[in-house]
């Protein structure tokens, strides 16, 4: 039989005016917290009311008080930062909760600090850091093309490198390209939007516009990378599940000295007509254990989208299964 045991603990804010820093404006917090861990969440001045099965109530107190201790220190949560406290609550990790705000990788274009936001960040971001090559594979919404543009661009200003260059197949996902207007540019950069949109949020929009002029940051398709051998560049490859095989080998092979590459992709979104094989999949299979490449593998749990994301692609990813 089921333990239908309530208990109900009470939240003591040491300082009232962290209460709208620690709920969320509107208290958008409390409903992300309420949905989550089953509990209702009763904030009262002062108290915040924890309300459900006990086990959910102590897990909801210990991730207000790691929550209260950010805000403490001066930091600014958002709804990614409680999905993340509660996802690491759901594994048993939360006691490295704080961890993940002691580094911050770059300010982006407003100012804000840009951080890891769980554990898989945290790995995937110490495998670029150590390796040459590093593949980021998982579903969308883990943060696997922001966080690249993010250390490419922190690079960048270090000057330990003097380019950027990003790229992806320019593979069509059930439109045609030849009937968009323009030439191949044109046709390419609607493809090429969620790399432009991580640089405006970084840079800002004119400033990466200068740096394209300048040739500093460079976006291209796939095949303009043929022939070429990129030295001292930082070069991340996109939808890497829509190269093919000989395209995969073609991008590895240009990597040149002071160079670092990123690979990342989602082996179910494959976009490529059916005889064809994913040059992700062959990578993973040929190249882990070859030193200086790390491959650093995304779940649903790592999405730090809206909760109903990860919902979504647990029950594609069952139905795949089935």
């Amino acid at each position: 039989m089921a333990d239908n045991t309530q208990t109900e603990k009470e939240f003591i804010l040491a300082n009232p005016e962290r209460e709208i820093s620690l709920l969320g404006a509107q208290d958008q917090f409390v409903s992300l917290l309420e949905e989550g861990l089953n509990v209702t969440v009763n904030p009262f001045g002062t108290t915040i009311k924890v309300a459900g099965e006990p086990f959910q109530v102590e897990k909801t107190i210990t991730i207000l008080q790691k929550m209260d201790k950010l805000v403490e220190e001066g930091i600014q949560l958002n709804s990614a930062d409680v999905v993340s406290a509660m996802k690491m609550a759901d594994r048993g990790t939360l006691d490295y909760f704080l961890d993940l705000y002691t580094e911050t990788l770059i300010k982006d274009a407003k100012g804000r600090p840009v951080r890891v936001k769980n554990y898989g960040q945290r790995q995937y971001i110490d495998a670029i850091k150590h390796n040459d090559v590093t593949f980021g594979v998982g579903p969308a919404g883990t943060g696997k093309t922001y966080l690249a543009v993010v250390m490419a661009i922190a690079a960048l200003k270090r000057g330990d490198v003097e380019k950027i260059i990003l790229t992806r197949p320019a593979v069509e996902a059930g439109e045609s390209l030849g009937f968009l207007p323009g030439d191949l540019k044109d046709k390419v950069d609607p493809y090429l939007r969620p790399i432009y949109d991580a640089l405006y949020a970084i840079l800002g929009a004119e400033h990466t516009n200068r740096l394209m002029e300048r040739g500093v940051i460079e976006i291209a398709p796939l095949a303009y990378m043929r022939g070429r051998t990129l030295d001292g560049a930082f070069v991340i490859l996109d939808e890497a599940q829509n190269t093919t095989n000989a395209q995969m080998k073609m991008f590895l092979t240009r990597l040149g000295f002071g160079s670092k590459m990123i690979v990342n992709g989602d082996v179910t979104q494959i976009d490529l007509p059916r005889n064809a094989k994913s040059g992700l999949i062959q990578a993973t299979k040929i190249l882990k254990g070859v030193n200086h490449i790390e491959f650093v593998e995304f779940s649903a749990d790592d999405v730090v989208r809206h909760p109903v994301v990860a919902a979504i692609i647990n029950a594609y990813e069952k139905l795949e299964n089935n």
